[in-house]
């Protein structure tokens, strides 16, 4: 099985690892965005900068995991990295929602990132099941 997977990512012109070119240039745009929000905020406000803070880990850890992901040497690691940027985009969303909730960073700065983050979850849910689903074969 991982012979075929090598097989074919050596043919595809258009995968880097076992993520596509296109997928792991998103996952990096998305942790360009989390950055650039981040240098943006105010800091005069102590809540504002931690949430800031959490929010560049998290936002920036899921392109990472990606990176991973595409690296992975079995199908459980590539799993396990996928679940790894499942939860570090789904804390994003938590920030996020902190930011605009309770710190008063207005909806149109986070909605765009919220959005990516809650594709980005969808996009990685459905990665893990077909991997899944293609091991039990």
């Amino acid at each position: 099985m991982r012979a075929e997977v090598e097989r074919r990512q050596r043919s595809d012109p258009d995968t880097q690892g076992r993520l596509t070119i296109d997928f792991r240039n998103r996952s990096k745009r998305y942790a360009s965005q989390i950055i650039k929000l981040f240098v943006a905020l105010p800091k005069n406000s102590e809540a504002v900068r931690v949430c800031g803070k959490q929010l560049l880990r998290s936002g920036t850890s899921v392109a990472a995991h990606l990176r991973e992901a595409s690296r992975a040497r079995s199908n459980d690691e590539f799993v396990s990295k996928l679940g790894g940027a499942i939860q570090e985009a789904d804390e994003t969303v938590l920030w996020l929602e902190l930011l605009r909730e309770d710190c008063g960073i207005s909806e149109e700065v986070t909605e765009l990132l919220e959005r990516e983050s809650s594709e980005l979850i969808a996009i990685l849910i459905t990665m893990i099941k077909r991997t899944k689903a293609n091991l039990e074969k």
